[in-house]
């Protein structure tokens, strides 16, 4: 037998369940689930559409898109293609001093220079990040000395073929300003360089075969310390 104290307590504890020991069990209130008010979004943008090619050739902008692409990768890497683009930046003018001489001189073995190179943009001032690399034309400044020298002389018809790679080297020389196509084999890396591979695996680099000027630039491109004479 419970004592009667311990009796009344439980009995007290079941009813104070059920009842909240004296307070009121709360109504649901029914709410609309739309209450009316517009939220405030921004508008929706206005995405620019840029040209991925202009008759034949590419645009910057549209070879670097298709080679970042998905779909579109398989149909321009390691093809031969044309890119039609202003020259936004050469190193010719900054070979060093070490580098300039004839061919058949050897770079002295502290001389560290890079592969003749220029970039082609959609306009005349994109930048580097915008624009696409173009290397092959000229294996080091030694054949450009000597493409210059060749360009200059009044019995030079021929042109002038890179001593190391074979490849005929571009007359005029890439200048900066110049509107041109290019056409080359597109890919992300450059392989043909003895001091070692290149890669852009976001804009690419173009593999030279040949270069025709639509558009010349103000200047003749040279090496430091070579003086151009002007075509008549």
């Amino acid at each position: 037998m419970f004592p009667k104290v311990a009796r009344i307590s439980l009995l007290v504890g079941a009813v104070c369940v059920p009842l909240a020991c004296g307070g009121e069990e709360a109504k649901y209130q029914p709410r609309p689930a739309y209450s009316g008010q517009k939220a405030a979004l921004p508008s929706v943008p206005t995405l620019q559409k840029k040209q991925v090619k202009n008759g034949d050739a590419y645009t910057v902008w549209g070879a670097a898109y298709d080679l970042r692409s998905v779909v579109h990768r398989k149909d321009i890497v390691g093809k031969d293609i044309q890119i039609t683009g202003y020259i936004t930046k050469t190193n010719i003018g900054d070979a060093p001093k070490c580098a300039v001489h004839k061919t058949g001189k050897a770079d002295p073995e502290d001389c560290h220079a890079p592969v003749p190179t220029f970039w082609i943009g959609d306009t005349k001032d994109a930048p580097e990040n915008e624009s696409i690399k173009v290397m092959g034309w000229a294996s080091n400044f030694a054949n450009i000395f000597d493409a210059i020298k060749a360009f200059d002389s009044p019995k030079n018809d021929g042109g002038y073929d890179d001593q190391a790679w074979g490849v005929k080297v571009p007359d005029p020389l890439p200048a900066k300003g110049a509107k041109v196509t290019v056409k080359g084999k597109y890919s992300t890396t450059f392989m043909k360089a003895s001091s070692g591979a290149e890669a852009d695996p976001y804009q690419g680099i173009v593999d030279f075969q040949d270069m025709k000027v639509l558009e010349p630039a103000p200047e003749l491109a040279t090496l430091p310390g070579v003086k151009r004479k002007e075509p008549k």
